[in-house]
């Protein structure tokens, strides 16, 4: 286990240490492995997921068409 993570540089976690047993053959459970990794003191901590805040902003939406009319899109001031 500890020469798979040294192979990697410590960028892989539990999980892709497991897909990387199974290909060599071992099948042991992904719960195993963590537990393992959390003994011997493995983290992962050069490849960590991003999350990112929710944002709904999208920018300008659709288009504004030309004043072709010369209209007035204002309102009376009311005295």
């Amino acid at each position: 286990l500890t020469h798979l993570f040294k192979k990697f540089h410590g960028r892989y976690g539990y999980k892709r240490i497991t897909n990387e047993l199974k290909k060599l053959g071992h099948y042991i459970n992904h719960k195993k492995v963590y537990r393992i990794m959390r003994e011997l003191g493995l983290k992962c901590v050069k490849f960590m997921r991003k999350s990112r805040k929710y944002n709904s902003y999208k920018g300008n939406v659709g288009k504004v068409a030309k004043n072709r009319l010369s209209r007035r899109f204002s309102t009376p001031i009311p005295l």
